[in-house]
């Protein structure tokens, strides 16, 4: 017979991200002992931006839940989506992006990762100096 597993229930908790934002702890290898998964709540202030990042070999899905969120991405960072509430963005693994909040109101998102540390697999990115004088500079809380 196999062992019966615990499940797990994460209440409280929040952390900045290295790529910018504040996020509320869900789930990960650290909250709840995930094995292959991250699943977190992201909310981003009116008017502000995140870094330019990836995720090294892993794969994100994200939905948007209040809000909305211009996301630029792909090499140099020249592909670019707005996305509003009800909608998703599935980013593939070792994919540069960067989230900007250009809307009057702050964002929500619930994001999931197939990594379940928090930001190991994280990489940060310089910001091309194109894109800067278009999206100005980092005005997240966390700096």
């Amino acid at each position: 017979m196999t062992k019966q597993q615990q499940c797990t229930v994460v209440r409280t908790g929040q952390y900045d991200g290295v790529q910018g934002g504040t996020f509320a702890t869900g789930i990960s290898a650290q909250s709840a002992g995930a094995q292959a998964l991250c699943l977190h709540q992201l909310v981003m202030p009116a008017g502000s931006r995140g870094r330019p990042h990836l995720h090294e070999g892993h794969e994100s899905a994200i939905f948007i839940q209040s809000g909305q969120v211009e996301v630029w991405y792909g090499r140099d960072l020249t592909e670019h989506v707005l996305l509003r509430a009800g909608e998703y963005i599935h980013i593939p693994a070792d994919t540069p992006h960067l989230p900007v909040n250009t809307g009057e109101q702050d964002m929500t998102c619930l994001v999931a990762r197939t990594d379940p540390q928090e930001q190991e697999g994280v990489r940060l990115l310089d910001l091309p100096a194109w894109l800067a004088t278009r999206i100005g500079p980092l005005t997240v809380g966390n700096g």
